[in-house]
């Protein structure tokens, strides 16, 4: 391979002019030969037995040209870019052949390049995460939702419905002194402050008794998804038949000692759930933080980004969801028909956080060039079998499946970020 012309024909695109020698170019002939000539019937030979001269002298000298080129220009493509230090994006490569004979061949092919990107005010970025702060009131809360968990579910007869309770109705809408089509149910259990109804229907339920018969006077959103009920007001006539209630089991060492492995008192289980909160919120706040940095990291990127970065990203997200759904006993196309998306809507769906992830991925690169971060052999050797870990394989197959450059990279840039963390002001 030669390499005989790079020029730059717009940004972050590139044509590179290559040469493929005779010799590359004929072992590569004679390879194709081979693969072909087994479905090759030549009159006076048996099939698959014709001499490559044969063949070639019935069809041409040039039939095995173009797959013979199909064969030897991906790797001379890679080895020009490698020797024109070029950092090229997975994107349709645009080949043109200059000239071709036994001798070898000529060709020019336009790359997609990594971008150049600039960064400014990485450090000292103010951010306000969520709270970490464990108060009584959030222990209060985990307590009472674990106490309805461990509740039961019974009808009441001595009072009205209460905002929790689950009403069993019948209901019928009408538009104009009209019913309209959807607008009736029979004996629907319906959980007051859910909101699973139209605004302001539930709230009208409590101070009902069971037996009652009542109106209930509503107006459709706006952005309703049936347009000719959409912004109308409509009258719902509704009867009460049952209210059901979630009683509460009372907070003793009982219930403790049923929804707890780890406390006997309830004081104990106040301490457990304290300590359990402080681990979630830390995260939390943790999550929340490195969110917002990356937010803030992808809006600070300048620099004209190529498509191809951002619809490959899409497509990686595309295939982890695939992964995901296997794992779940799913088939993508099964999820689609489900869901009514397609796969042009499900990209639509990933666009921006692609883009965001790819921004982000540029930010800590160059952060971690210009910051001259080097991940150090131990935490090369650590990353390394952590990955060995995840995939359940030993290290050294890890390392003959990844190369290391693309782990380096990767430790750069988790150095980066920490580096972004701990330089950042956050409240």
């Amino acid at each position: 391979m030669n390499l005989k012309n790079v020029n730059k024909v717009e940004t972050n695109r590139v044509e590179l002019e290559i040469e493929v020698d005779g010799k590359t170019f004929k072992d590569a002939i004679n390879k194709v030969y081979k693969k072909q000539v087994k479905s090759i019937t030549i009159p006076g030979f048996r099939k698959g037995k014709a001499p490559r001269s044969v063949v070639e002298k019935m069809y041409g000298k040039e039939v095995f040209y173009e797959d013979a080129m199909r064969e030897v220009y991906p790797q001379a493509v890679q080895d020009a870019a490698d020797e024109a230090k070029l950092r090229t994006v997975p994107d349709k490569a645009e080949l043109d052949v200059v000239s071709v004979s036994e001798d070898g061949f000529t060709f020019k092919v336009k790359l997609t390049t990594y971008p150049e990107i600039t960064i400014d005010g990485y450090k000292g970025i103010e951010i306000e995460a969520v709270s970490a702060e464990v108060t009584d009131e959030k222990i209060e809360e985990q307590i009472t939702n674990a106490r309805r968990r461990a509740g039961s579910i019974e009808t009441v007869t001595d009072r009205a419905v209460q905002d929790g309770d689950t009403a069993v109705i019948d209901f019928e809408g009408f538009k104009d002194g009209e019913p309209f089509e959807g607008g009736k149910g029979e004996m629907y259990s319906l959980v007051i402050g859910s909101g699973s109804f139209i605004p302001g229907f539930e709230d009208q339920i409590i101070g009902h008794s069971a037996g009652d018969e009542f109106s209930v006077n509503v107006t459709f959103p706006e952005e309703y998804q049936v347009p000719e009920l959409a912004g109308a007001p409509a009258e719902f006539k509704v009867k009460l038949h049952e209210i059901k209630a979630r009683i509460l089991p009372e907070l003793d060492d009982e219930f403790v000692k049923d929804v707890s492995t780890e406390s006997e008192t309830v004081e104990q289980y106040r301490e457990e759930v304290k300590k359990n909160l402080e681990e979630d919120l830390a995260k939390a706040r943790e999550t929340d933080i490195g969110n917002k940095l990356a937010d803030a990291l992808a809006e600070k990127v300048e620099g004209e980004i190529p498509q191809a970065m951002y619809d490959n990203r899409v497509t990686d997200m595309m295939k982890e969801m695939e992964m995901r759904l296997r794992q779940q006993g799913l088939d993508m196309n099964v999820y689609m028909q489900y869901t009514g998306m397609t796969e042009d809507t499900l990209r639509e769906q990933y666009a921006e956080e692609a883009e965001k992830q790819v921004k982000v991925r540029l930010a800590l690169e160059k952060i971690a060039e210009l910051e001259a971060i080097e991940p150090t052999d131990e935490e090369l050797g650590e990353e390394y079998a952590k990955l060995a870990e995840m995939y359940k394989l030993d290290v050294e197959k890890v390392k003959d499946i990844i190369p290391a450059e693309d782990i380096k990279k990767d430790v750069a840039v988790d150095k980066a970020m920490k580096l972004v963390k701990e330089n950042a002001n956050v409240k």
